[in-house]
């Protein structure tokens, strides 16, 4: 079994002066980052490699996840430039040349991208899919990657954490 945990970033700036690619985490997002860790690290979703985006707000998210996850050992990121402004399909095509030896990959990305990855992997079209929201999904190879071919192990939001 493999599991992709997907994640789209935490809560950017809207702030001027700022060009989208380079927006930074506000306060929330950094909350919300940490807490989606340590939710992620509670239950042993630690992944073996990251794809993330290299916008701000993704590493930056990343960041935050990592500090929780990490436990005293490093965890393998490559920083993907094709991954901001990506298409559902290049994203699975990149998460589809996922070395065989990878049992759990993390994609931090963005939405629209995140959420549809998410929505088509678990055949579940309504997914609400809001700033670091997560996604961890279990499916049977990288490279079968077709609509339906996994199943929602878990979701989390900020908002579930609250509740």
């Amino acid at each position: 079994m493999k599991r992709l945990i997907v994640v789209r970033h935490a809560k950017a700036t809207h702030k001027p002066g700022y060009a989208d690619f380079e927006r930074p985490l506000t306060g929330r997002g950094r909350r919300d980052a940490k807490a989606a860790g340590e939710w992620l690290s509670a239950r042993g979703f630690v992944p073996d490699l990251v794809l993330c985006s290299s916008a701000r707000r993704t590493e930056q998210t990343w960041t935050e996840l990592a500090a929780a996850l990490a436990g005293g050992h490093e965890i393998e990121v490559w920083y993907e430039p094709q991954l901001y402004g990506a298409t559902e399909d290049l994203a699975l095509d990149l998460v589809g040349a996922t070395p065989a030896g990878v049992s759990t990959l993390m994609l931090v990305g963005h939405n629209p991208t995140a959420q549809e990855v998410a929505a088509t992997l678990t055949g579940q079209g309504d997914l609400a899919f809001p700033t670091c929201a997560i996604a961890v999904v279990d499916l049977g190879d990288w490279a079968r990657l077709v609509p339906g071919a996994g199943e929602a192990h878990a979701l989390w939001t900020p908002a579930s954490a609250a509740s």
